[in-house]
């Protein structure tokens, strides 16, 4: 359930994972993950944190390069 509070008994691979919202920024995710993209690929990483694009203007997408920051 989304709601419920994370059991502190599960083993680390279990346990949920934090995604930090930022205002005009990228997903921050906790570490390690997998990501599924539209055309069915999975890309993975083992980071501790990882950023996902939202804005679409990565080289690097899903993984945000920064590109965001630059003036439309």
């Amino acid at each position: 359930m989304p709601n419920e509070p994370a059991d502190r008994g599960q083993e680390p691979a279990e346990r949920a994972r934090r995604i930090t919202v930022q205002r005009r920024g990228p997903l921050l995710v906790e570490g390690p993950v997998e990501v599924e993209l539209e055309d069915g690929t999975t890309v993975s990483s083992d980071r501790f944190r990882v950023a996902l694009c939202t804005c679409r203007r990565s080289r690097r997408y899903p993984w945000c390069d920064t590109s965001h920051r630059r003036k439309a």
